[in-house]
């Protein structure tokens, strides 16, 4: 039997990524800020947030 994987990038998501991308940025604006935490925390909910919405404008335009 076969598995069958969906169509696309095979199931693969955005928000990991995202969040990384997310962390670096943080880190730099810590960095600026003088204050680590709250700029890696800055950074990790932008990137969760874009990656959420990668993920839902890619199901979207799957489901056309």
């Amino acid at each position: 039997m076969k598995n069958k994987q969906p169509e696309g990038n095979h199931g693969t998501t955005y928000i990991g990524a995202f969040i990384a991308i997310g962390v670096g940025i943080g880190t730099a604006l810590g960095v600026a800020l003088n204050n680590m935490m709250l700029g890696m925390a800055i950074g990790v909910g932008a990137g969760a947030v874009a990656g959420i919405a990668q993920e839902i404008k890619k199901r979207k335009s799957r489901a056309k």
